[in-house]
């Protein structure tokens, strides 16, 4: 797949080795049990991102800080093998990848997580820095909490410097500072996270606060509820379709990079999220994180 030198969505975030073991129960601490599958798999939220947005025809470029010691290549094959540019991440020889080692429970569907950030923690302003003409000559910019803040703040600035849209999905649920809020066009949390960040149980009342710190928009996405975006035009709700849920895991990196898909071409506000919520209804109707994510034809 031909990569283009000035992709409309860049994104900057994490890249981990998903390693899933399936067994009929979780072991209790100390106990070994016998497993019945075992999947290795791409993952990281920024990766996830990527992949969801290259799926629906934007085209992707990702900025990160790889660690090639193991596993690091075959994941930068795989943004590959999706028409995604990785001339923006920074190889490191000597450092391990993020790394997911997740045990799910067969009966019940209960899971458990180690996750080790490896070489996305690595992530700093001079590599950010050495991608600025990727980031500069894009429509929108998104970053996750998988890497550190000022990282990405070094790369909304510079986006912004540019009049490239700025796209912040605030997971995991982590404190953010002023300056990085000031610097997002979009914040994107669920509710869990709007509740967490904002010290509100209402989804409107902490959309409302979190939009006072800084953002140009607040999007709450609230599951089967749908969505809640708040911007100085006041609120507006997106209803959920309809869809028989098999695996959520994803949804949400899912619905940002539709999201970041729509506004790169132009779409109004509420026709990106729409855009978002499609493409994560499809996904979560299918097992899988990235093999379930949809192509752009998948969608009506």
């Amino acid at each position: 797949m031909k990569l283009s030198s000035k992709p409309a969505v860049v994104v900057v975030g994490s890249l981990n080795m998903d390693m899933v073991a399936h067994s009929r129960r979780l072991p209790a601490p100390g106990e070994t049990l016998v497993g019945h599958d075992f999947v290795m798999a791409p993952g990281g939220k920024g990766g996830n991102q990527a992949v969801a947005a290259a799926r629906l025809g934007a085209s992707v470029a990702f900025v990160s800080h790889v660690g090639t010691r193991q596993h690091g290549e075959a994941l930068l094959q795989a943004l590959r093998d999706e028409g995604i540019n990785t001339s923006g991440c920074a190889v490191d020889p000597l450092a391990l990848p993020g790394i997911a080692v997740i045990m799910v429970a067969s009966e019940g569907g209960e899971n458990s997580i180690v996750y080790v950030p490896g070489s996305n923690a690595l992530l700093n302003a001079a590599d950010v820095q050495a991608s600025a003409q990727l980031l500069q000559s894009a429509r929108v910019v998104v970053a996750q909490l998988e890497v550190p803040m000022p990282a990405i703040a070094e790369a909304f600035a510079l986006a912004r410097a540019a009049g490239v849209t700025t796209v912040l999905n605030a997971a995991p649920a982590l404190a953010v500072d002023a300056g990085l809020l000031a610097l997002s066009d979009w914040l994107v949390v669920n509710e869990t996270e709007a509740r967490q960040m904002s010290g509100k149980a209402d989804a409107a009342e902490a959309a409302k606060a979190l939009l006072q710190r800084g953002p140009r928009a607040v999007l709450v996405t609230l599951g089967s509820q749908g969505a809640l975006l708040v911007d100085a035009s006041g609120e507006h709700r997106v209803a959920a379709q309809a869809v028989k849920a098999i695996d959520t895991v994803g949804a949400g990196d899912t619905f940002v990079g539709g999201l970041a898909t729509g506004l790169a071409e132009g779409m109004s506000p509420l026709d990106a999220v729409r855009l978002g919520q499609a493409a994560a209804a499809i996904a979560v109707s299918r097992s899988g994180v990235q093999s379930a994510m949809p192509r752009r034809a998948e969608i009506r």
